[in-house]
């Protein structure tokens, strides 16, 4: 920055550094620099040095030495001033100590201007302290608000400073005063409204609060807060409070709060203003026709302007000190952060007006901003309640006003949930002119409202930066609002097929159709006599209910979601598709079925109250279509309900182990499937399920044939011992074993190989590390050092879960095979049923056409399971007349497929 060089005030260097005097053998140039830059110096500018002298650095603080222009020292070099310690001094270009310097790079001395730099201000500062007032140095700044030179920079006056670099270089160059020349590549700031824009920083005589004599309390104040994420109290925020500077409040702008100052014209004695109305009770009070001018010539002026500029400017009273002067208002308004942290009280008026409203209202139980905030609004917040409302040392009693109430820590707010920053599709911050986001119309047009503040709550934490990117949205919504659609949809197509009727089975007042209200239905059974598995989602329903209410007052929504995601995926894919048979039975009025549909109309009404606050509006279309029938009788909206509460008896939280044992086991199930490349529909010999322990082995013994249809195998066994079927295998991570064990390395590989694979991944599971006793001590690996493969023996294909292992035969019988290629056909035959707009009740024929034998001795063997799930009424083994066919392939034989309602 040459620019900044004609109102060079000091040079700094480091006090603990050595220096050394060198002489530049080319040149005969005697110089000072850094000792250990001595040597990058000489290379750099392709010379020799050869050292003079060496010196510590505080052997320089004190001398005077010429500074590169003489704007300032012409008039004033010579200048001194006495001491508080006494005797005098120069004010200026003396070399002084400073901690900052490094030898990082440059030379070790450090150019000081201290009107364009906060760490050369700090040294001005730090100088004009050791003088006594009003003779030490003066702010030299050559420099226009418009940030062109001024006198006495003669030779650059009116130029723009960024535009003078080049000559000021070259006057250096031509006076001999430049010895060496280089550009370093440093971050700059520009203006974050116009980005072309280079900004300068420039000395402003300000109006400053004196928060660093509350830094203590302020800090204090901050421990007794409760942040989201935690980190941010004693980290970002922490030590933000720890480095507090005096807050700069005044601003030199038109719009905003007047600084209510007003400062005698004769004298210059100043006082503040406490209120309009005490403004207008100073004597002699002129200037506010000004207001009434104006407002006379637009009534529609609200009167909330007229404390605001200019009216308030032309307001003027008598001083109090002295005779025949005016007090008149600082030009200056006030920091608009200082508006933000002021909301707690200001809403309210207080204090003039208010005061219960605001003690009602404080302190705020939470606030929300994004991370940026913590230097902004949540500062400003702490910052001002703590300075108005928190404890005050003995020393500031007397100052206090004793009608201003004090409250214990924390305030103004107890939690702080701070977001993470928005990000465009591309990473970066989101800008306007960039472009680089969707606009949220477009989202809510094409996906819904819903489906962005799902995505919002239910991907990330939210104080994780997200990426706003329309693919991710569009993701997110299979994966839950679909799905909860999906079951709502099933529930009203069966019930209006089977004519099951909420409001015909529930007379008076419906309400908040809670289950103390469906308790009255007509077929509603206690939750005792119900079979199992409708225990158990109601169970699942009451402790998604309790978690989702512990997260939510704890203001941790991310969780929240994730329980309710986990809920209706439990829902979806285990309840209704397990129970889907009886919906499918025909008797409309058997218990059983009477039963599935009271606890499914139950957990879809509860469902809608719970992602009330997250997915409003999918919540209040289900709430309206499953109450609908009740008119008047139930509550219209679902935001006008109370929010669930659980109820303890109904939770089972054995029940909900052993179906969570169950989902498990079905899940690793198709997850060795997967591994074999084995199709879920090809039905398999044999499971073996390898369990941790014994304690649920009885029940799931019952459930074996239940397994058996969701794993598609024959028979399921259970046992606690696996190693016929699976092995384990330890693979050491040598990278980063190599340099972690040195000469270890050998012995662990040993003790690794000789290891029972199966305790190491337990113990990395429970522990998350493995210890190993060695002569030299012990040594600890986790995840990263090594990994516990397992690995199937011949002929099975193993998966394994965090209870258990599922093991499964890959061996093929013939009939096993025809079984797969049947099953295949059935989805053939539920995608023509659909291609010719079949109902679900609607019954069908059925007509095959193959070449293969096998094909049709598959089929015939199995007929009876074909018809059932297609509703067949006949399957023939011929093309039906008058129905056009489609050709596909089973089990790599050509099959003709025909199909008529």
């Amino acid at each position: 920055t040459p620019w900044t060089l004609p109102a060079n005030q000091f040079v700094a260097v480091h006090p603990d550094l050595e220096y050394v005097v060198v002489e530049d053998e080319r040149a005969g140039d005697r110089l000072i620099v850094a000792a250990v830059l001595a040597d990058a110096l000489a290379e750099k500018t392709k010379t020799h040095f050869s050292v003079v002298r060496r010196m510590m650095g505080r052997e320089l603080v004190g001398r005077r030495y010429v500074p590169p222009f003489d704007f300032y020292a012409a008039s004033s070099y010579d200048r001194t001033g006495k001491l508080r310690d006494g005797g005098e001094e120069p004010v200026a270009w003396r070399v002084v100590a400073a901690d900052f310097v490094t030898v990082e790079s440059g030379t070790g001395l450090v150019h000081q201007a201290p009107a364009f730099g906060e760490v050369d201000y700090e040294v001005l500062l730090r100088e004009q302290q050791r003088f006594v007032e009003g003779e030490g140095p003066e702010l030299l700044c050559p420099v226009a608000p418009d940030g062109t030179f001024t006198d006495p920079v003669t030779p650059w006056k009116g130029q723009w400073v960024k535009d003078a670099d080049k000559s000021i270089i070259r006057n250096l160059k031509e006076r001999g005063l430049l010895w060496h020349q280089e550009q370093y590549l440093h971050d700059y700031p520009f203006c974050w409204r116009a980005e072309q824009d280079p900004l300068i920083q420039y000395p402003r005589r300000s109006w400053f609060i004196r928060t660093t004599e509350f830094r203590e309390q302020m800090l204090e104040n901050n421990r007794h807060i409760r942040w989201l994420p935690e980190h941010i109290r004693d980290g970002r925020f922490g030590n933000f409070l720890e480095s507090n500077v005096d807050w700069a409040l005044s601003r030199e702008r038109f719009w905003g709060t007047p600084l209510p100052i007003w400062v005698c014209e004769a004298t210059g004695r100043m006082e503040a203003v406490a209120s309009y109305a005490e403004l207008l009770a100073k004597p002699g009070v002129e200037g506010t026709e000004v207001w009434e001018e104006a407002k006379r010539q637009h009534p529609e002026l609200p009167d909330d302007l007229k404390v605001h500029k200019p009216y308030i400017d032309a307001v003027t009273y008598d001083s109090p000190f002295q005779a025949g002067a005016r007090m008149r208002r600082v030009s200056e308004v006030i920091d608009c952060w200082y508006d933000s942290g002021a909301m707690p009280f200001a809403q309210w008026g207080y204090p003039h007006r208010g005061k219960e409203r605001f003690t009602e209202q404080f302190p705020a139980d939470f606030i929300s901003e994004a991370l940026d905030q913590t230097r902004g609004w949540f500062y400003s917040l702490l910052a001002i309640s703590t300075m108005l409302f928190g404890p005050q040392s003995q020393e500031d009693s007397g100052e206090r006003d004793p009608t201003t109430p004090m409250y214990p820590w924390p305030h103004p707010y107890r939690t702080c949930i701070v977001l993470g920053l928005m990000l465009g599709e591309d990473g970066n911050k989101m800008s306007k002119s960039k472009r680089n986001y969707r606009e949220p119309s477009e989202i809510f047009d094409r996906y819904g409202a819903d489906a962005l503040r799902w995505y919002f709550f239910a991907n990330q934490a939210p104080w994780t930066s997200i990426r706003y990117r329309e693919q991710a949205i569009r993701e997110s919504i299979p994966e839950f609002l679909l799905r909860l659609w999906n079951v709502f949809s099933f529930f009203v197509i069966y019930a209006n097929i089977d004519g099951f009727d909420p409001a015909e089975r529930l007379e008076g007042e419906a309400g908040q159709l809670g289950p103390d209200v469906l308790a009255r239905g007509r077929g509603y059974r206690p939750l005792e006599d119900r079979c199992e598995i409708d225990r158990w989602i109601l169970s699942e329903l009451h402790q998604t209910t309790a978690a989702v209410i512990e997260h939510m007052d704890a203001y941790d929504n991310f969780p929240a979601c994730r329980r309710l995601h986990r809920f209706v995926d439990a829902l979806s894919n285990w309840y209704v598709r397990r129970n889907r048979e009886r919906f499918w039975s025909g008797d409309v009025e058997a218990q059983d079925k009477i039963d599935a549909y009271w606890t499914l109309y139950e957990v879809l009404l509860t469902t809608s109250k719970l992602i009330a606050p997250f997915t409003p509006f999918l919540a209040e279309t289900l709430w309206r279509h499953l109450t609908g029938v009740f008119g008047d009788r139930a509550i219209s909206s679902v935001h006008l309900c109370d929010y669930p509460t659980p109820e303890t008896q109904a939770v089972d939280a054995t029940l909900s182990q052993r179906m969570a044992l169950l989902r498990e086991i079905a899940s690793l199930g198709r997850a060795a499937r997967a591994s074999a490349k084995l199709k879920v529909r090809q039905p398999l010999a044999r499971a073996e399920v390898v369990l941790a322990d014994q304690t649920h082995l009885a029940w799931l013994q019952e459930h074996a044939s239940l397994l058996s249809v969701e794993i598609n195998v024959k028979e399921v066994e259970f046992t606690t011992a696996g190693e016929e079927y699976i092995e384990y295998k330890v693979v050491p991570n040598f990278k980063r074993l190599g340099p972690k064990l040195g000469k270890n390395m050998p012995k662990v590989k040993q003790w690794l190989e000789q290891a029972d694979g199966a305790a190491l991944l337990r113990q990395l599971q429970q522990d998350g590390h493995v210890s190993i006793e060695l002569p030299d001590g012990t040594v600890e690996l986790t995840s990263d050092d090594i990994e516990v493969r397992l690995q199937a023996r011949s002929g099975w294909t193993a998966a394994q879960g965090e209870q258990t292992v599922v093991v499964l035969s890959t061996e093929l019988t013939p009939e096993l095979i025809q079984e797969g290629w049947v099953r295949d056909l059935v989805r053939h035959i539920q995608e023509r049923r659909k291609a010719i707009d079949c109902d679900y009740t609607d019954r069908i024929a059925i007509g095959l056409v193959t070449e293969s034998e096998e094909v049709r001795e598959a089929v015939r063997r199995h007929e009876a399971y074909v018809r059932r799930e297609t509703l067949a009424e006949s399957l023939e083994e011929e093309a039906l007349p008058n129905v056009s066919p489609v050709e596909l392939e089973v089990g790599g034989h050509k099959v003709s497929l025909s199909v008529r309602r």
